[in-house]
């Protein structure tokens, strides 16, 4: 005999079901009071009182000649003044019925017998009826006016003068209540209406909602997320912790450069915890309406406690979470101070049992409020700094998961290709392959494509149709082979990977280079960077006697380079072991500079016999080597691109090649890996201004 399987009831679906079909929303079923039915009461009063006015007033509309002729026919019954200006006319009962004139008063009675008055009515002043009723008596004296009463009234109409005061008051209240019960019935959930603006707009991820993205997702950052899966550890066991003594922690804070990917792990966070989680940007909070802010955290953090354990995570919290009495010139200031106290008292708030963690991810932790960023609210900053060589691999392989590659794709070496890129910089490259190799009509990214895609991200798009003459163009193959050469023969340059004379994007010449990974940097490092970048202006004066405005770019560099090492990283010898930088961002504002102005003589006299000094040394190194800077720039005019190989048969092999450390960059300034030569625009800008064409800017 088959066992009878028994049935369960989806009560989850008859829930459901039954929110889904409220008795408001179904017509059919019944139970519930519709606001509606007072707007159809209050129009049935309204057309039932003119209807009654208008049964009333059932008398025939008249004028004074007409009154005359049914006087002088004896017809008039009595004459009523209403009001001094309403002549009422009422006929005797005899005429009516014998009278073929007053044949339509007669249909108009019925069965019921004679029609009551009035039956005639017209509008004059009561002054001028008296005076024409006198003159008309005394023009027919044969009449006897005392036969014919007439008498005067004053009569309230207290239904008009009642709705003319409520009716315009109870238009206003219906549209009032009718346009809040449309708001109401919005889409849109807390804060669509106009009386919850100042619920939370958080979007809340737990066990039903389906998040794809787990700490599988996230390359790199192992330190970052072993911090945030101990988070996660505590709020799935928390026992484990407790009863050692330890305590949940309040807060986390996500810290680092745009693209390292904050905000992907706070989503591989919701992904992993099997806990409610609120997600919400900074911005979210900020509102026309004064107290909104404050009130939204009230409200995040009470769904939150509600729902307990759980997790709330802040993007962009510098929206809300600047330091408090900075730049603040305007009321409008005080708003976004009154929701960042409203959220240190809440996060300050918290007891024991309540297990809700706070993380939040910022740009720029330095200009954060310190209350905000002190233990016992944001406990732990973890930095999340841009990846090196190994996590870049770990990203690429997770970004080609997606991406139909060739299999002899070599990963290591697109790593290599692409240091100082974020995270999201290389999801970039994966995807401006993938539309590459499809422009290309191929059936699978090559690596040529990837090449291509970070060429196209770092110095544009390749605009071969430009018009460049053959004297502009042998200047640019110059300029690119002084900084090839001057690269090639220094020891800490970075070394080149390709040079192209071929126009991209804003430039009409490019070189790439693969800078060293490293922590610190010391400054024969940065000098010899500096001389590297001042090649192409040496190479003009070596071999034309003359320079052009196509060194912008190299000048703003080495520039930015000599400040630094006298102001930031203390490495000149008059200036000391001093800096002027402030790590944390609390002149802001920059109203007054750290220094005298003496100090800022010294320092313009240093950086510019830095600069000149490297610029001469290239201008050294390239008068040695002038004969193969020629050779190596009439190649680049041959072939338009050359590689790492064209230098080493003209130059032999760099004895200071070597394996490169996976290690990180001390200063993105000083690690630049494309050198973009020959702004065109400055050509422009040179046409527009009378200044030299060294200061001409973009």
């Amino acid at each position: 005999m088959a066992q009878k399987k028994k049935i369960q009831p989806d009560f989850g679906q008859f829930r459901k079901k039954s929110q889904n079909n409220r008795p408001e929303d179904d017509p059919n079923k019944g139970g519930g009071f519709n606001f509606y039915w007072i707007y159809i009461v209050l129009i049935a009063i309204i057309f039932g009182i003119q209807l009654l006015g208008m049964m009333n007033t059932a008398a025939k509309k008249s004028s004074f000649n007409e009154l005359t002729s049914h006087l002088l026919n004896n017809d008039v019954e009595k004459i009523r003044v209403v009001n001094s200006k309403e002549i009422q006319v009422f006929i005797k009962p005899e005429s009516i019925k014998d009278k073929e004139e007053f044949k339509d008063l007669r249909n108009r009675s019925g069965s019921s017998g004679v029609l009551p008055g009035p039956h005639y009515v017209f509008q004059m002043p009561g002054d001028a009826f008296r005076d024409e009723l006198r003159s008309f008596y005394e023009e027919n004296t044969q009449l006897d006016r005392r036969e014919v009463p007439v008498t005067y009234e004053e009569q309230r109409d207290y239904w008009s003068d009642i709705l003319a005061w409520v009716l315009p008051f109870l238009f206003i209240f219906l549209i009032w209540m009718f346009i809040m019960r449309r708001m109401s019935s919005m889409g849109g959930g807390p804060g669509g209406q106009i009386f919850n603006i100042g619920k939370s707009k958080a979007q809340l991820f737990d066990k039903n909602t389906n998040v794809k993205v787990t700490f599988k997702d996230v390359a790199g950052m192992e330190g970052a997320k072993e911090e945030i899966q101990e988070i996660v550890n505590f709020l799935k066991s928390p026992e484990k912790y407790t009863n050692l003594g330890g305590k949940i922690p309040k807060g986390a804070l996500l810290a680092g450069p745009p693209g390292t990917g904050k905000t992907l792990l706070a989503k591989a966070v919701a992904g992993e915890a099997k806990v409610p989680f609120f997600s919400l940007s900074g911005s979210d909070f900020v509102e026309m309406f004064v107290g909104v802010g404050a009130s939204r955290v009230r409200d995040l953090f009470k769904q939150a406690k509600e729902k307990a354990p759980s997790i709330i995570f802040i993007d962009e919290i510098d929206a809300i979470g600047r330091a408090r009495g900075k730049a603040s010139f305007s009321g409008g200031n005080d708003e976004r101070e009154n929701t960042l106290n409203q959220l240190l008292t809440e996060m300050d708030g918290f007891q024991t049992n309540e297990t809700v963690i706070v993380l939040a991810a910022t740009n720029r932790p330095e200009i954060l409020d310190r209350a905000l960023t002190r233990a016992g609210r944001f406990d732990r900053t973890i930095y999340i700094d841009l990846p090196d060589l190994k996590e870049r691999k770990e990203i690429f392989k997770i970004h080609l998961r997606r991406i139909k590659y060739s299999q002899g794709l070599d990963i290591d070496f697109l790593a290599k290709q692409t240091p100082g890129f974020s995270g999201a910089d290389i999801a970039n490259v994966c995807n401006e392959a993938a539309l590459i190799a499809a422009r290309k009509d191929k059936s699978l990214v090559e690596l040529q494509d990837f090449l291509d895609a970070v060429d196209r991200i770092v110095a544009g798009l390749e605009k071969k149709s430009k018009i460049i003459t053959p004297e502009e163009k042998k200047v640019i193959a110059y300029h690119e082979a002084g900084h090839a050469t001057v690269s090639w023969l220094l020891e800490h340059a970075a070394p080149l990977v390709k040079v192209t004379i071929v126009p991209r994007g804003r430039s009409l010449g490019a070189a790439w280079y693969l800078p060293e990974e490293r922590q610190i940097t010391n400054a024969d490092q940065i000098q010899d960077e500096m001389c590297a970048a001042l090649g192409g202006r040496a190479a003009e004066k070596v071999i034309f006697d003359k320079i052009s405005t196509g060194a912008l770019s190299d000048l703003e560099k080495v520039t930015r380079q000599a400040q630094a090492m006298v102001t930031i990283f203390g490495l000149n010898d008059r200036i000391g072991n001093i800096t002027y930088y402030d790590s944390s961002g609390q002149n802001e504002l920059g109203f007054s500079k750290p220094y005298s102005e003496k100090t800022a003589e010294i320092i313009d006299e240093e950086v510019k016999k830095i600069v000149e000094a490297q610029y001469q040394r290239a201008i050294q190194l390239l008068t040695n080597n002038k004969e193969k800077l020629t050779e190596l720039a009439n190649l680049l005019l041959e072939k338009e691109v050359i590689f790492k190989n064209d230098l080493e048969q003209i130059f032999g092999k760099r004895k200071w090649d070597k394996e490169h450390h996976d290690s990180k960059n001390q200063d993105d300034s000083l690690d630049n890996s494309v050198d973009a030569e020959i702004d065109q625009s400055n050509e422009d800008e040179l046409s527009k201004t009378a200044v030299p064409a060294e200061e001409s800017k973009d």
